[in-house]
Formats: C-alpha cells, structure tokens, sequence
C-alpha cells in the first residue's frame, strides 16, 4: 500500500517535524537549521565548523554524511501523516568534492514513499563566502516510516 503523494500540509505539520529534527542532540551539536521545507522537500544548512573538521576549512565525511541523511529523512517525514515519524534504516553516501567554504547547503527530496518504506535522497553542496554552490556530495536512504498507533 503506498502513502497518497505529497499535499499541502498544514503549517503545524512543517513546524512539528522542524521542531522534532532540532530536538535531536546531533542536529544542535551540528548546528542544523532548516533553510526550507515543503511536502517531499527539506533544505538545510549546517556551518563550516573547525571542531568537525579534517584540516582547516573542511569538513569530514561524518559531518557531510550527517547532514545528508538529516536533510533527506526530512523529506521523508514531511509526507507522512500526522503524528507518524520515521528513522534511517539504510544510506549510501558518495563524496564527490571537498566540503569546504562557510556551511554546508542539503537538499532532500522523496523518490518514492511507501507505507512502510520511504527512499529518500539528498544533494550537498559546499557553499563559499559568495553564495557559491558546489556539490560535494550525494546520498540516497530508506526511512522506516513508524506508525504510533501501531507501536502500542
């Protein structure tokens, strides 16, 4: 059975699944902030930040990694129905240029969602001092979409 495509959702909808991503430890340690977010759509940032760096200026793969799977489980979470949340069973990422400049910008998307499963996807970019974008990753996940009800 899939879930119905992506409606509008209420605005309360947006800012619940906002308020529970930035209640995780690691979204704050991050610095996570949402840029923008729609049903099936997640934009976020995180900075450049020399505690999670490699060398001066550039980040490691974990903290790419972190943001690529916050920005594309996002998406996923923003189609499921009210209440319902969901968790990263699988994700691949791929490093595709040094992730380096003022923050990191994620775009996550859904590809498919199912009622049980929700593949998911996101592209991050190295963003300079000018607003410049380069890609430096790309992930592709599955969320486990969790029903409250049923884990009663």
């Amino acid at each position: 059975m899939t879930l119905p495509s992506p409606s509008p959702l209420p605005t309360a909808s947006i800012a619940a699944l906002q308020a529970f991503v930035l209640a995780m430890p690691m979204a704050r340690t991050l610095g996570l902030r949402f840029v923008h977010a729609e049903p099936g759509r997640v934009e976020m940032e995180i900075p450049v930040s020399e505690a999670f760096s490699f060398r001066p200026g550039q980040l490691q793969a974990t903290a790419v990694f972190a943001v690529a799977d916050f920005a594309a489980v996002a998406a996923a979470g923003s189609v499921l129905p009210p209440g319902w949340t969901n968790a990263t069973v699988d994700a691949t990422v791929k490093l595709v240029a040094p992730a380096r400049g003022v923050c990191l910008r994620a775009r996550g998307r859904v590809v498919d969602a199912g009622r049980l499963l929700t593949v998911c996807a996101s592209d991050v970019f190295a963003v300079d001092g000018n607003g410049q974008e380069t890609l430096c990753a790309t992930l592709l996940a599955t969320a486990r979409n969790i029903d409250p009800a049923a884990a009663r």
